[in-house]
């Protein structure tokens, strides 16, 4: 049983235990991640292929080309991104940190120091979540169709980098969502993983049955 304050997940380090401890990211799962670098390694040029930019933005969408500064810069900055994935070191709070940052940069707020002399740029949540969801896939499949690894490192590998973008969906989500609205009246929760769990199968069970119902209809 795990009693979560909602305040504390404002702070950095509570927040990371919690998720953590509720995906269960051990210090296996950053070993199997680590572990992973020869194969992320020649991805990064398919991966970098697929994003955007941070620079001097072009008038117009036609002036927007493969070689343009702001297309450059973001290749550069996801290929950094995903070295920093299957190095980190993720028993220290800095790297978590580093995580957070990335969030925090795309919601345009001020304080980054790349961005002092130039105008805010957000880019929204929608786009982010499915980037990440979209790197992986890329992942993922370069992982469980290997011809080098075993079966049980393909699993091991797939899920800590199933559990550690999931991580970083939040550290993207808690920038964006508005906490005034999202809170409620109740500051403690009490949570226990298979009473989540048992919540999401009800939920299915129910959705199931109603289809049924209307199926006969």
């Amino acid at each position: 049983m795990q009693h979560i304050s909602e305040s504390s997940l404002e702070h950095l380090p509570s927040r990371i235990d919690y998720l953590r401890s509720f995906i269960d990211f051990t210090s296996e799962d950053a070993a199997a991640l680590h572990a992973a670098k020869p194969v992320v390694g020649p991805l990064v040029p398919t991966v970098v292929e697929l994003t955007g930019y941070t620079g001097f933005a072009p008038t117009a969408l036609t002036d927007l080309k493969q070689d343009h500064p702001q297309i450059k810069f973001r290749k550069d900055f996801l290929k950094a991104y995903l070295v920093k994935l299957v190095t980190l070191d993720y028993e220290k709070i800095e790297s978590w940190e580093y995580l957070d940052r990335v969030g925090l940069m795309h919601t345009g707020r001020a304080g980054f120091s790349h961005r002092v002399s130039k105008p805010s740029l957000r880019v929204e949540y929608i786009h982010c979540a499915i980037l990440l969801g979209y790197v992986e896939d890329i992942l993922v499949n370069a992982v469980i169709t290997h011809p080098d690894l075993d079966l049980d490192t393909k699993n091991a590998v797939a899920r800590a980098v199933n559990k550690v973008v999931w991580i970083q969906n939040d550290l993207f989500a808690r920038h964006y969502i508005d906490q005034a609205v999202a809170s409620s009246n109740v500051d403690t929760i009490t949570l226990k993983r298979p009473v989540a769990l048992s919540i999401a199968l009800g939920l299915l069970t129910l959705g199931a049955l109603v289809a049924k119902l209307y199926a006969r209809f």
